[in-house]
């Protein structure tokens, strides 16, 4: 089952707007998630914010964001000042400029999307604007509400889609170079030459079996065996239940017998 759009809107290019959906182009839904359970009880655990002096109960009116000061006290801001606050990029992404293909580093690629015409009436234009991009061998640069804040994109033309991507903003990306001074830059010709070797001996083609999750497969292999267990368990009980009830009524049969025979 095709998955649905996470998001529904407008791609627009000065004059030209066509509408668009935008889905998730990863999943961790196949990921294995645990809840907090009652050893004793079996039951889950709900979890409740609690006030940190006063350790009581706090309603769901009663919160609210809070900016904290160098002091230790809180600037609160309302829901409606938050969305106050929000442009009017919450339905369209209307591109703002182009960038060379190759110009923008790879560390400011945050998440994936696929981008889709969501009608056909839209096609055309889409088509007119991933095409140009290919062409001219550039990326659309815009701003979007995702994930309840604004984030700058990236469309990038893929196939007969694109791929819109978040991007990072610039606060938080760190200069490589700061990590990077100090490291030797040239290494030993004959070193080199056994290290190419080696890796030429050891390339492949990509296949997503390279990057399985070990821990995850472990995990299921763990949950399986539980419940395997569990099963058994449950298989045993029941049966000894089976003969306990078949055991009652053996003697309560031998005992009614028993009793008839002594009044005879």
């Amino acid at each position: 089952m095709a998955p649905r759009p996470s998001w529904r809107g407008y791609l627009k290019l000065s004059l030209v707007t066509c509408p668009v959906a935008m889905l998730p182009a990863t999943s961790d839904a196949r990921k294995v998630r645990f809840h907090t359970v009652n050893r004793a009880t079996g039951n889950r655990v709900h979890a409740r914010y609690v006030d940190a002096e006063t350790g009581k109960p706090v309603d769901d009116k009663d919160q609210v964001k809070g900016y904290e000061r160098d002091n230790g006290e809180y600037v609160m801001l309302e829901d409606e000042e938050l969305d106050a606050v929000a442009l009017d990029s919450a339905r369209t992404i209307d591109i703002d400029c182009f960038v060379p293909a190759e110009s923008i580093g790879w560390i400011w690629y945050d998440v994936p999307h696929y981008l889709i015409p969501d009608e056909k009436v839209g096609e055309e234009a889409f088509s007119v604007i991933r095409e140009a991009m290919v062409k001219s061998n550039t990326r659309a640069i815009s701003r979007v509400v995702l994930y309840h804040r604004e984030r700058a994109v990236l469309l990038e033309p893929r196939d007969n889609g694109m791929v819109l991507w978040t991007l990072r903003y610039g606060d938080e990306v760190r200069e490589e170079a700061h990590y990077f001074k100090g490291v030797k830059g040239k290494s030993d010709s004959k070193g080199k030459k056994q290290v190419t070797k080696l890796i030429a001996d050891h390339t492949r083609d990509w296949s997503d079996s390279l990057v399985t999750d070990p821990v995850e497969q472990a995990l299921r292999s763990m949950i399986k065996a539980k419940q395997k267990r569990a099963g058994r368990s449950a298989k045993k009980s029941r049966a000894a239940k089976g003969d306990n009830v078949i055991d009652l009524m053996a003697r309560l049969k031998k005992s009614l017998e028993g009793g008839l025979q002594h009044r005879a």
